[in-house]
């Protein structure tokens, strides 16, 4: 096949679509649009793929559910709650569960879609934040996706609180207090979620019409436009032979990527069904109605708000009162500031290392973690801050599983939190330092071939051979990290304008440090072809040369 001949898969679909509605051109030019082959880059489809879902059974849910807290008196199918009093959400997501045909696989179903779909936004953006994806031009693709992920935890919280049982109930019930707790507006907000004081009537109404139709519409339209400038601005790939910031190395997308794309779906779509049909989540029924007087031993949320739950718990019961009002900042800081920290890191960082950098130039090639130390270990250190304050969320559990006080708990996290990421930095930048070492090992001495010879000194060498070629394209694929030109002084000892200042000069300082060659992966690190393994004379130690 020549260079410039179509496929005949998609020269005959763009011709039956051309000789309808004209647009021929345009499909034959996007069908053929050229997608890398890596497996991390399936790490997004996992979340479109589970909103999918979400959408599907999300749709048959509505079918059945009733969102009203009117009270009634349950007479279903489920013997140990009939006669009792609840409202009229909690009935009819009984009534899902038991005498709807498929309605618990759905109810289950729907609730593992949203915890894979948080997930895999999570994995998602972890990867494009390690390997530089982010960059120009795609700081604006950034930006959606830190939409999506923040949306993503409302529209699971509304979710999460609609059965109207006692554990979502409990979650009502902190969202009240965090709400409350706003200075001058937290009475307002209350009382437009709620209708009125706590629990009030409404709560369940409103928090379906954000559920099923505002917050849904707005991610539907966010991942509209995620995709359409991923399309536009063509995939990142990652480094290897003959991949340069110009070109795409992959597959077409109709028909390889479509068929990849449709089963990777249907796997995903699998997976879920086997988690609805084997693995019980959120059993209602077993918490029973949502009454304010009432609250359950060992109550957890969903994993996405864990580390709200934590932060909660690990704050000192702290408050000031200001002109005649209180401040309760034992509920404030928890309440916004882990995601403050956490959102607004994630929307300003490419900003911020481009100012830090002054690199302002177009990036499609995919950098490996190791070779940018820094960024890999602020996020490193991002996500342990994250995992101390998840796993505190459930200090009172591990205080009873390992049967260890529980204020100790809580006192050893208030450390961690601290401590935990400092640490986590640490490790993670010497680790990065050391894999590039190793990386430059590889390309300077070559690999081992397992082949042993005998010198004519009766010396023992083990023969080096170079490393394969793509894995040393791979290698070679890295770039040093830009580092500010013009900072040093002129003949009269005066810096740049742009360097001047305070400001100017703390710049320069974290730019000197950020940026540069920190492991070469020549120079220091001549081939060499062997490796002394020992002699017929003397038992040497091992030495490489």
């Amino acid at each position: 096949m020549s260079a410039g001949s179509v496929p005949k898969p998609i020269a005959s679909t763009s011709s039956f679509i051309d000789d309808r509605i004209g647009a021929g051109n345009f499909l034959k030019r996007n069908l053929r649009k050229v997608f890398p082959d890596h497996w991390s880059f399936l790490l997004g489809e996992i979340a479109l793929y589970s909103f999918i879902v979400l959408l599907l059974t999300g749709t048959f849910l509505t079918f059945f559910f009733k969102p009203t807290m009117g009270h009634v008196i349950y007479d279903g199918s489920y013997e140990p709650l009939k006669g009792v009093m609840m409202s009229e959400a909690y009935a009819s997501a009984l009534h899902i569960s038991f005498d709807v045909r498929g309605g618990l696989l759905m109810r289950q179903m729907h609730h593992w879609a949203a915890l894979l779909f948080v997930a895999g936004m999570m994995v998602h953006a972890l990867r494009v934040f390690f390997t530089g994806a982010y960059r120009k031009p795609r700081e604006l693709n950034w930006l959606i996706g830190v939409g999506l992920l923040t949306l993503a935890l409302l529209e699971g919280l509304t979710g999460y609180s609609l059965p109207d049982d006692l554990l979502s109930g409990a979650g009502l019930r902190i969202t009240e207090g965090v709400a409350i707790s706003l200075p001058l507006v937290g009475t307002w907000i209350t009382f437009f979620l709620f209708g009125g004081e706590y629990p009030g009537e409404d709560v369940v109404s409103r928090f379906y019409s954000l559920h099923i139709l505002l917050i849904p519409g707005i991610l539907l339209a966010l991942i509209t436009a995620h995709m359409i400038l991923m399309w536009v601005q063509k995939h990142t790939q990652m480094p290897g032979k003959g991949r340069t910031n110009n070109n795409v190395v992959g597959a077409p997308f109709y028909p390889a990527f479509m068929a990849k794309a449709g089963a990777y779906f249907m796997f995903t779509f699998g997976a879920i069904a086997l988690l609805g049909t084997f693995a019980q989540i959120n059993p209602i029924w077993l918490f029973g109605p949502y009454t304010p007087a009432d609250i359950s031993a060992g109550s957890q949320p969903d994993f996405y708000m864990g580390f709200l739950e934590g932060s909660l718990r690990l704050m000192p019961a702290w408050e000031i009162n200001v002109l005649g009002f209180t401040l309760p900042l034992s509920v404030l800081i928890p309440a916004l500031v882990p995601m403050g920290i956490v959102m607004t890191g994630l929307a300003l960082y490419p900003f911020i290392e481009q100012w830090v950098t002054g690199d302002r130039s177009e990036h499609h090639i995919a950098e490996r973690p190791r070779n940018n130390p820094h960024r890999t270990s602020i996020g490193i250190s991002a996500v342990t801050f994250y995992g101390i304050l998840w796993l505190l969320g459930a200090n009172d559990e591990i205080a009873a599983f390992f049967h260890v006080s529980l204020n100790w708990t809580t006192y050893v996290g208030r450390v961690l939190i601290f401590v935990g990421p400092a640490v986590a930095y640490f490790v993670t930048y010497r680790m990065c330092l050391g894999l590039q070492r190793s990386d430059a090992a590889v390309i300077g001495h070559g690999v081992e071939s397992g082949v042993i010879k005998r010198l004519p000194s009766g010396e023992y060498i083990e023969v080096h051979v170079p490393p394969n070629e793509a894995i040393e394209a791979h290698m070679r694929g890295k770039t040093a990290i830009p580092v500010i030109t013009g900072t040093s002084a002129d003949g009269d000892g005066i810096p740049p304008k742009g360097m001047r200042g305070p400001l100017g000069k703390l710049r320069a300082k974290l730019s000197k440090a950020y940026g540069g060659e920190k492991i070469p992966l020549d120079g220091e690190h001549p081939h060499e072809e062997h490796a002394a393994v020992g002699s017929g004379e003397d038992d040497k130690s091992l030495t490489r040369h």
